[in-house]
């Protein structure tokens, strides 16, 4: 499992994406859990929680997420992943823990030619 260092995440903190809601990157690591490399990012973003914060908002920024900072974070670490999965929280997690309160959004994508392509699994 690779994760993502303490500099990598403190050049992070400040990440800007369309919908100009505040998002951080809590974690990112590859997981070969499902059969192949998948490369994971995870972040905070609290404004999920707000019903007044559209789905369509929330899924541009998810795009912008992977094809700013995922495929980035890709070719900085040499890594070829086979998905990439984009999750937004309302609200630091550990990996894989549920929490009922919490707001979560998971997106897949495939990297493809210098993009990523949404899965929509």
């Amino acid at each position: 499992m690779l994760n993502v260092s303490a500099d990598e995440l403190q050049r992070a903190k400040a990440l800007k994406v369309p919908s100009r809601q505040p998002v951080t990157l809590m974690d990112a690591f590859v997981d070969d859990a499902p059969g192949a490399p998948w490369l994971r990012l995870r972040f905070v973003a609290p404004k999920i929680a707000d019903p007044s914060l559209p789905h369509a908002e929330v899924a541009g920024d998810m795009d912008h997420l992977c094809n700013h900072v995922a495929l980035p974070y890709m070719d900085e670490n040499n890594l070829t992943p086979e998905r990439i999965v984009i999750s937004l929280s309302d609200r630091e997690l550990a990996f894989g823990a549920r929490d009922v309160t919490a707001v979560q959004y998971f997106e897949v994508y495939r990297p493809q030619a210098g993009a990523c392509i949404w899965e929509g699994l």
